[in-house]
């Protein structure tokens, strides 16, 4: 049986076991199973390798994107770009290799959705491995972006200082939070949702539900607004195929 799995803390909001073992079921691939780890803290996972010794490959979700990469014996290329860790290779030799496929998975998401242009500007909802991937994946686009977070002795903007003249400068507003995933759906990222527009691009990576607060307020403000599916689609993907090449490094992994 070749296992594989998501670790997190809370794991009812998410798809990614029955994405994958759909994948297997269309794939005929009986001797393939995914499960759901919930860990109480990431101090866990040596005692959870030893229990799963058919392990072959991993996700990681919040809030262990971080503090998992002292656990791992090596990064890739997007793993180090990133600062944070969502899949878990089997090295052909044992050892563990940490990747980031939030990265490209995003990149290619937003492509698909937002008109960069050399002017755009974005605000980034959030502080965690997720936000370091969006970051990433905004530099690597070209678009210049301010981070927002609750500290207000940390680097960039708070929620405080989003007033409508800040949200009319920047197009693009991307959460990263947990905010509004199930079952907490009534919570948002706090915004002066009345200063949005018809120019305003709204990203929840948010998908569980399909359409968050934070969606629907830019919805009714005539923005347009995108959950997170297919970035976790494009992820997975990603992900499958670290997972059937063990070993292989590239500028993407």
């Amino acid at each position: 049986m070749r296992q594989f799995g998501l670790i997190g803390r809370t794991l009812n909001y998410s798809f990614s076991q029955t994405y994958f073992n759909q994948k297997f079921y269309s794939q005929s691939l009986a001797d393939h199973a995914y499960e759901l780890f919930e860990l109480a803290t990431v101090d866990e996972l040596p005692a959870l390798l030893a229990a799963h010794p058919d392990l072959a490959g991993l996700n990681v979700t919040i809030p262990y994107k971080e503090s998992v990469v002292p656990y791992l014996d090596e990064l890739a290329t997007s793993a180090r770009r990133v600062g944070a860790v969502n899949v878990i290779e089997w090295l052909p030799d044992g050892r563990l290799r940490g990747h980031n496929t939030d990265l490209v998975g995003f990149r290619e998401s937003l492509r698909r959705f937002f008109p960069a242009t050399p002017e755009a500007r974005a605000l980034v909802l959030g502080a965690g491995g997720a936000a370091k991937a969006v970051s990433v994946a905004l530099n690597d686009l070209g678009i210049a972006y301010w981070p927002v977070t609750r500290n207000p002795l940390g680097h960039g903007l708070t929620y405080d200082d989003l007033t409508p003249q800040v949200l009319a400068a920047h197009q693009l507003i991307i959460n990263t939070t947990p905010l509004g995933t199930f079952p907490l759906v009534e919570e948002c990222p706090r915004l002066p949702y009345e200063a949005l527009t018809e120019q305003h691009y709204l990203y929840d990576l948010v998908y569980n539900p399909a359409e968050t607060v934070f969606m629907a307020k830019g919805r009714a403000a005539g923005a347009q607004v995108k959950n997170g599916f297919e970035m976790l689609c494009l992820q997975a993907e990603a992900a499958w195929d670290i997972w059937n090449n063990p070993g292989v490094e590239n500028e993407e992994r």
